[in-house]
């Protein structure tokens, strides 16, 4: 997205967090192709027929956005940083109520790294959610890191932005979650 656009969406943003409905409404036709991207994303790591698809993923988080009128939208960033956070929470719900249904029910596994190959290094998304709410204790801005770096696939400076930190103590934090993630994912060998 161009910087121009870029700004007028943060400027609809920020109209929407005073109370201007119009703004919002200006605002999803705007965001909707990125948002379906993003949603996209995310279902590429879930098994084929998956009851869910994109355009209702994003739908689900439009309607939770909505709902949510505490939210003081600053920027761009940090808008799909917050639509991320609730596709992921989305499909985690959606992950444990399959795993209730049946033991060990459809959970899919993801890879922590985009770069590792497909198969190798995967974890579940239960556990993945897990480990994150382990991590949050420890550290908690490392775990807002791995959420925008994994989950809302911002990259280091985007994911500055929104943290308020340098770009380079991004890459660092989220190298060593990442490393934290890998152990504490690890299957226990006995």
């Amino acid at each position: 997205m161009q910087a121009a656009s870029s700004q007028a969406v943060t400027g609809l943003l920020r109209a929407w967090s005073r109370g201007d409905a119009e703004a919002r409404e200006q605002l999803f036709p705007i965001i909707y192709g990125e948002l379906r991207r993003q949603a996209a994303r995310f279902m590429r790591r879930e098994l084929p027929g998956h009851t869910l698809r994109p355009t209702a993923l994003v739908h689900e988080v439009y309607l939770r956005l909505v709902g949510d009128h505490d939210v003081a939208w600053r920027s761009r960033a940090q808008f799909f940083a917050v639509a991320a956070e609730m596709m992921r929470r989305i499909l985690v719900d959606h992950a444990r109520a399959r795993g209730a249904a049946k033991r060990g029910g459809g959970w899919r596994k993801v890879s922590l790294d985009e770069t590792v190959a497909a198969g190798e290094r995967e974890i579940d998304l239960v556990a993945l959610d897990e480990a994150l709410k382990e991590l949050a204790m420890i550290d908690l801005r490392q775990s807002r890191i791995v959420e925008l770096r994994f989950f809302s696939g911002l990259s280091n400076e985007a994911a500055a932005e929104v943290i308020g930190v340098s770009p380079a103590t991004v890459k660092r934090e989220w190298a060593v979650a990442r490393a934290w993630l890998y152990r504490r994912l690890q299957p226990q060998r006995s």
